[in-house]
């Protein structure tokens, strides 16, 4: 039985298949791999694939093309490093074009270093190239150059592609709705990440930097093979009220809140968690009136999420529900309807509630069809995430500065309704107090 920590071969051989109908006859679509990149000096940034090369081909390596054309006798070209057991000793093992077909599902495969002599052959008969437009400049380039190869032979009779198509949102389409595999994985992901919260709640105390609780994270996402999906936010006090704050520097202040934001990627599949507790272990009565608004906001918002439901429609739910929060709150004045016509809300309430979740943490799938927003489907992953970010200002009440809560949740469609997959994470203010009273 395939574990549910990793994608099993038998779908990406599926997901090339149906590509493989996308595309029809006479079609061939590129995809580079991902490129190494230099940290400084002779130091590279660990080594990360391009989520739709990975999830076509599950091959790990950089310095890679994938060629698929469907119809012919080997509708799936890998074109990858050869092996070479000097410069395995010094960088690691290499799949090599024996692998890539034996290990990697590839029907052909060769050097990457012939790609400029074979590519061109490969074009010959087709009508239209699929490849990511504008992603790579170098690899637009280098397409350019396998047609300019083609065009220097038109007198001999060689047919030379007409059409180029940017492939990504076909892939994009495909990568929205996840099979039961990759749902698997994602629970998994979510089960780290919902530990890892955990752990950073209980080793939370008045006198640690912020940095302190992403080590707690880290460690915990390692200690279960994962990696970090995005680099952490752990903000406290006023930096909880910066929306992508990543310095992780500033100390934890008795009295203030702290917002997590952390989620962990295991096979290439990321989740998504925010969490906002108080760093002595109990909500000031204004921290815990704000948070109440926002945790109410998120259950609205959720409660929306079902087959056939629109895109917008947990983002509306979550606004109206904030909005009316922030009128109980005394932080606006005037009726709900109007207010949020007026967007009054965004003074406090500044981003969408949601985004598709999946190979990244912010899948790159459409989220409109046309003019309307999409329709939600049994499958589809999202992350639910309201929050409320109050700054100093003379017409906020001092109890309420600096309280910044966001509390965020990766949600599958189901065919009934929806399933929580980061339920593990605490989030009531009861069960946050109680897991915090027994700190380590």
């Amino acid at each position: 039985m395939e574990s549910v920590r990793t994608i099993p071969d038998v779908e990406y051989a599926a997901r090339r298949a149906r590509l493989f109908e996308h595309l029809g006859a006479g079609a061939i679509a590129l995809l580079p791999a991902a490129p190494e990149r230099t940290r400084n000096s002779d130091v590279t940034y660990p080594y990360r694939q391009d989520s739709d090369f990975r999830y076509l081909t599950g091959f790990p390596e950089p310095e890679a093309v994938a060629v698929f054309a469907p119809g012919r006798e080997h509708p799936y070209t890998l074109f990858c490093r050869p092996r070479d057991p000097a410069l395995e000793t010094w960088a690691g093992r290499r799949a090599g074009p024996q692998g890539a077909v034996d290990r990697h599902g590839a029907d052909q495969a060769f050097a990457i270093d012939e790609i400029d002599e074979r590519l061109p052959a490969l074009l010959e008969r087709c009508e239209r190239v699929h490849y990511p437009v504008g992603l790579d400049a170098e690899f637009d380039r280098r397409v350019a150059g396998w047609v300019a190869a083609l065009r220097g032979r038109l007198r001999s009779g060689v047919n030379v592609p007409r059409t180029f198509v940017d492939l990504a949102p076909l892939l994009h389409a495909m990568r929205r709705v996840k099979s039961p595999a990759e749902c698997a994985l994602m629970r998994e992901a979510a089960r780290i990440s919902a530990q890892a919260h955990v752990r950073a709640m209980r080793a939370c105390h008045p006198g640690l930097h912020e940095y302190a609780l992403e080590a707690e994270l880290l460690h915990a996402f390692g200690r279960e093979g994962a990696t970090w999906a995005y680099p952490p936010i752990v903000g406290g006090g006023a930096n909880a009220c910066i929306l992508h704050y990543v310095e992780n520097r500033a100390p934890l202040v008795d009295g203030e809140l702290l917002l997590v934001d952390a989620g962990c990627e295991l096979d290439h599949y990321a989740a998504d968690i925010t969490r906002t507790f108080p760093v002595g272990g109990r909500f000031s009565p204004a921290q815990r009136a704000v948070y109440e608004v926002v945790l109410a906001a998120q259950a609205a918002a959720c409660a929306e999420i079902r087959p056939g439901a629109t895109w917008n429609a947990f983002h509306d739910a979550a606004v109206r529900a904030l909005t009316a929060g922030l009128v109980e709150l005394g932080l606006l004045s005037g009726e709900v309807d109007a207010l949020i016509e007026q967007e009054a809300y965004r003074r406090f309430y500044m981003h969408r509630t949601g985004h598709w979740l999946g190979m990244d943490v912010h899948d790159p799938c459409e989220y409109r069809a046309g003019d309307d927003w999409c329709t939600l489907e049994p499958g589809m992953v999202l992350t639910v995430e309201p929050g409320l970010y109050i700054t100093p200002s003379p017409e906020v009440p001092e109890p309420f500065w600096d309280i910044g809560v966001r509390i965020e949740d990766d949600v599958l469609v189901t065919a009934d309704g929806h399933e929580v997959l980061t339920a593990a994470a605490p989030k009531t203010v009861a069960e946050i107090e109680a897991l915090m009273a027994v700190r380590a």
